[in-house]
Protein backbone atom coordinates (compact mmCIF):
# COMPACT_ATOMS: atom_id res chain seq x y z
CA UNK A 1 0.00 0.00 0.00
CA UNK A 2 1.40 3.38 -1.05
CA UNK A 3 2.18 5.28 2.05
CA UNK A 4 0.01 8.59 1.03
CA UNK A 5 -3.11 6.22 1.43
CA UNK A 6 -2.85 6.27 5.66
CA UNK A 7 -0.85 9.70 6.32
CA UNK A 8 -3.43 9.76 8.88
CA UNK A 9 -2.68 7.06 10.61
CA UNK A 10 1.38 7.48 10.19
CA UNK A 11 0.76 11.29 11.17
CA UNK A 12 3.27 13.04 8.49
CA UNK A 13 3.65 16.52 8.10
CA UNK A 14 5.71 18.15 5.32
CA UNK A 15 7.62 20.70 6.99
CA UNK A 16 9.23 23.87 4.32
CA UNK A 17 11.85 26.83 5.80
CA UNK A 18 10.85 30.32 3.68
CA UNK A 19 12.45 33.65 3.56
CA UNK A 20 11.35 35.74 0.23
CA UNK A 21 9.93 33.25 -2.12
CA UNK A 22 7.16 34.55 -3.24
CA UNK A 23 8.17 33.34 -7.17
CA UNK A 24 7.94 29.36 -6.54
CA UNK A 25 5.96 28.83 -2.86
CA UNK A 26 2.60 28.67 -4.07
CA UNK A 27 3.64 25.83 -6.70
CA UNK A 28 5.99 23.82 -4.43
CA UNK A 29 2.71 24.25 -1.80
CA UNK A 30 0.43 22.99 -4.37
CA UNK A 31 2.81 19.99 -5.85
CA UNK A 32 3.14 18.61 -2.37
CA UNK A 33 -0.70 18.66 -1.65
CA UNK A 34 -1.22 17.03 -5.33
CA UNK A 35 0.97 14.12 -4.93
CA UNK A 36 0.88 13.23 -1.32
CA UNK A 37 -2.07 15.02 0.50
CA UNK A 38 0.29 15.49 3.47
CA UNK A 39 -0.12 18.91 5.48
CA UNK A 40 2.26 21.66 5.12
CA UNK A 41 3.65 23.94 7.54
CA UNK A 42 5.35 26.99 5.93
CA UNK A 43 7.73 28.52 8.64
CA UNK A 44 8.03 31.77 6.81
CA UNK A 45 11.55 33.55 8.29
CA UNK A 46 10.20 37.20 7.89
CA UNK A 47 9.83 37.95 4.79
CA UNK A 48 9.07 41.22 3.04
CA UNK A 49 7.53 40.00 0.11
CA UNK A 50 3.71 38.13 -0.67
CA UNK A 51 5.65 34.30 0.41
CA UNK A 52 2.84 34.25 3.43
CA UNK A 53 -0.48 34.81 1.74
CA UNK A 54 0.60 32.63 -1.39
CA UNK A 55 1.08 29.91 0.72
CA UNK A 56 -1.45 30.21 2.52
CA UNK A 57 -3.40 30.53 -0.99
CA UNK A 58 -1.99 27.59 -1.96
CA UNK A 59 -3.28 25.41 1.12
CA UNK A 60 -0.51 25.31 3.67
CA UNK A 61 -0.25 26.06 7.12
CA UNK A 62 1.99 29.21 7.90
CA UNK A 63 3.76 29.90 11.01
CA UNK A 64 5.39 33.54 10.92
CA UNK A 65 8.36 34.03 12.60
CA UNK A 66 8.49 37.56 14.48
CA UNK A 67 12.36 37.37 14.43
CA UNK A 68 14.62 36.16 11.25
CA UNK A 69 16.44 32.90 12.54
CA UNK A 70 18.48 31.83 9.20
CA UNK A 71 17.13 28.78 7.84
CA UNK A 72 18.12 26.46 10.30
CA UNK A 73 16.48 28.31 12.93
CA UNK A 74 13.07 28.47 10.81
CA UNK A 75 13.25 24.12 10.09
CA UNK A 76 13.76 23.65 13.67
CA UNK A 77 11.06 25.89 14.65
CA UNK A 78 8.97 23.63 12.45
CA UNK A 79 10.49 19.99 13.21
CA UNK A 80 9.88 21.61 17.06
CA UNK A 81 6.15 22.19 15.65
CA UNK A 82 5.93 18.53 14.20
CA UNK A 83 7.12 17.26 17.19
CA UNK A 84 5.51 18.83 19.68
CA UNK A 85 1.73 18.32 17.52
CA UNK A 86 2.56 14.76 18.03
CA UNK A 87 3.41 13.80 14.01
CA UNK A 88 5.38 10.79 13.59
CA UNK A 89 7.13 11.81 10.62
CA UNK A 90 8.49 15.18 8.96
CA UNK A 91 9.77 15.58 5.72
CA UNK A 92 11.66 19.11 5.33
CA UNK A 93 12.24 20.52 1.70
CA UNK A 94 13.07 23.72 0.34
CA UNK A 95 10.48 26.25 -1.02
CA UNK A 96 12.41 27.37 -4.49
CA UNK A 97 11.55 24.24 -6.36
CA UNK A 98 14.69 22.16 -6.07
CA UNK A 99 13.11 19.52 -4.93
CA UNK A 100 10.46 17.31 -6.41
CA UNK A 101 7.84 16.17 -4.91
CA UNK A 102 7.58 13.18 -7.10
CA UNK A 103 10.57 11.87 -4.83
CA UNK A 104 8.46 12.14 -1.68
CA UNK A 105 7.53 8.55 -1.21
CA UNK A 106 11.01 6.80 -2.13
CA UNK A 107 12.58 9.35 0.70
CA UNK A 108 9.82 7.95 2.97
CA UNK A 109 10.62 4.26 2.11
CA UNK A 110 13.54 3.29 4.39
CA UNK A 111 11.95 5.43 7.88
CA UNK A 112 8.15 4.35 7.12
CA UNK A 113 10.09 0.71 7.28
CA UNK A 114 11.94 1.29 10.33
CA UNK A 115 15.39 0.44 8.43
CA UNK A 116 16.79 4.36 9.11
CA UNK A 117 15.73 7.41 11.11
CA UNK A 118 16.59 9.90 9.05
CA UNK A 119 16.98 9.50 5.18
CA UNK A 120 18.16 12.18 2.92
CA UNK A 121 17.70 13.04 -0.81
CA UNK A 122 21.59 12.86 -1.95
CA UNK A 123 21.78 14.74 -5.74
CA UNK A 124 25.43 14.49 -5.74
CA UNK A 125 25.40 15.62 -9.41
CA UNK A 126 24.08 19.23 -8.41
CA UNK A 127 26.21 21.92 -7.31
CA UNK A 128 29.35 23.79 -8.57
CA UNK A 129 32.91 22.92 -7.90
CA UNK A 130 33.07 25.12 -5.34
CA UNK A 131 30.08 23.03 -3.43
CA UNK A 132 31.58 19.63 -3.85
CA UNK A 133 35.01 20.95 -2.74
CA UNK A 134 33.47 21.53 0.46
CA UNK A 135 31.81 18.25 0.78
CA UNK A 136 35.01 16.58 0.71
CA UNK A 137 36.26 18.80 2.94
CA UNK A 138 33.28 18.83 5.57
CA UNK A 139 33.42 15.12 5.46
CA UNK A 140 36.77 14.38 6.21
CA UNK A 141 36.92 16.87 9.44
CA UNK A 142 33.48 15.45 10.59
CA UNK A 143 33.71 11.68 9.49
CA UNK A 144 30.25 11.80 8.15
CA UNK A 145 29.25 9.06 5.58
CA UNK A 146 26.73 10.61 4.10
CA UNK A 147 27.06 11.58 -0.13
CA UNK A 148 25.20 14.83 -0.04
CA UNK A 149 25.52 16.64 3.53
CA UNK A 150 24.10 19.79 2.20
CA UNK A 151 20.88 18.06 1.51
CA UNK A 152 17.86 20.07 3.25
CA UNK A 153 15.32 17.23 1.41
CA UNK A 154 14.82 14.96 4.04
CA UNK A 155 12.43 12.76 6.58
CA UNK A 156 13.05 12.59 10.03
CA UNK A 157 11.14 9.69 12.44
CA UNK A 158 10.01 10.85 15.76
CA UNK A 159 13.16 10.43 17.69
CA UNK A 160 15.14 12.76 15.21
CA UNK A 161 12.57 15.26 15.90
CA UNK A 162 12.81 15.03 19.60
CA UNK A 163 16.55 15.35 19.56
CA UNK A 164 16.06 18.16 16.93
CA UNK A 165 13.87 19.98 19.21
CA UNK A 166 16.26 20.38 22.20
CA UNK A 167 18.28 22.80 23.38
CA UNK A 168 21.45 21.44 21.65
CA UNK A 169 20.60 21.58 18.13
CA UNK A 170 19.30 25.44 18.56
CA UNK A 171 23.13 25.85 18.82
CA UNK A 172 23.17 25.01 15.65
CA UNK A 173 23.60 27.90 12.65
CA UNK A 174 23.27 25.22 9.67
CA UNK A 175 21.50 22.46 9.24
CA UNK A 176 23.75 20.27 7.48
CA UNK A 177 26.96 19.13 9.41
CA UNK A 178 25.88 19.94 12.44
CA UNK A 179 22.73 18.38 12.48
CA UNK A 180 24.03 15.27 10.96
CA UNK A 181 26.71 15.12 13.58
CA UNK A 182 23.93 15.70 16.19
CA UNK A 183 21.89 12.69 15.10
CA UNK A 184 24.90 10.29 14.33
CA UNK A 185 26.47 11.01 17.62
CA UNK A 186 23.14 9.93 19.48
CA UNK A 187 22.72 6.72 17.86
CA UNK A 188 20.40 7.16 14.85
CA UNK A 189 20.70 5.44 11.61
CA UNK A 190 21.07 7.94 8.57
CA UNK A 191 20.54 6.77 5.18
CA UNK A 192 21.22 8.14 1.23
CA UNK A 193 18.23 8.10 -1.23
CA UNK A 194 19.31 9.00 -4.66
CA UNK A 195 17.07 11.56 -5.94
CA UNK A 196 17.09 13.90 -9.11
CA UNK A 197 16.80 17.78 -8.08
CA UNK A 198 15.90 20.88 -10.42
CA UNK A 199 17.99 23.62 -10.96
CA UNK A 200 17.27 26.68 -8.88
CA UNK A 201 14.50 29.32 -10.56
CA UNK A 202 15.09 32.00 -8.37
CA UNK A 203 17.02 33.44 -5.68
CA UNK A 204 20.24 32.16 -4.63
CA UNK A 205 22.00 29.53 -2.14
CA UNK A 206 22.38 31.25 1.20
CA UNK A 207 25.85 30.40 1.54
CA UNK A 208 27.53 29.98 -1.93
CA UNK A 209 26.72 33.08 -3.17
CA UNK A 210 29.08 34.77 -1.59
CA UNK A 211 32.80 34.30 -0.76
CA UNK A 212 32.99 36.00 2.63
CA UNK A 213 29.85 33.64 3.57
CA UNK A 214 31.37 30.73 2.40
CA UNK A 215 34.78 31.25 4.08
CA UNK A 216 32.12 32.39 7.28
CA UNK A 217 30.45 29.01 6.56
CA UNK A 218 33.83 26.87 5.64
CA UNK A 219 35.18 27.88 9.22
CA UNK A 220 32.19 27.21 11.59
CA UNK A 221 31.35 24.12 10.07
CA UNK A 222 34.92 22.46 10.16
CA UNK A 223 35.68 23.66 13.52
CA UNK A 224 32.33 22.25 14.34
CA UNK A 225 32.98 18.79 12.19
CA UNK A 226 36.49 18.60 13.99
CA UNK A 227 35.27 19.01 17.49
CA UNK A 228 32.24 16.52 17.25
CA UNK A 229 34.40 14.05 15.47
CA UNK A 230 33.89 10.29 16.56
CA UNK A 231 37.30 9.43 18.02
CA UNK A 232 38.20 5.50 17.55
CA UNK A 233 40.02 3.54 20.13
Amino acid sequence: MSPWKDWRERRCIVVIPAHNEQRDIASVVREVRRVSGFPVLVVDDCSTDRTIALAREAGAHVLPLSQQLGAWGALQTGIRHAWRAGYRYALTMDADGQHEPVWMERLFGPVLEGKADVSIGCCVRRGSKLRKLAWILLKAASGLKMEDITSGFRVYNRRAMELLSGHEATLLEFQDVGVLVLLRNAGLHLVDVDVTMLPRTSGSSRVFHSWLVVVYYMAYTLLLGFSKRRVRR
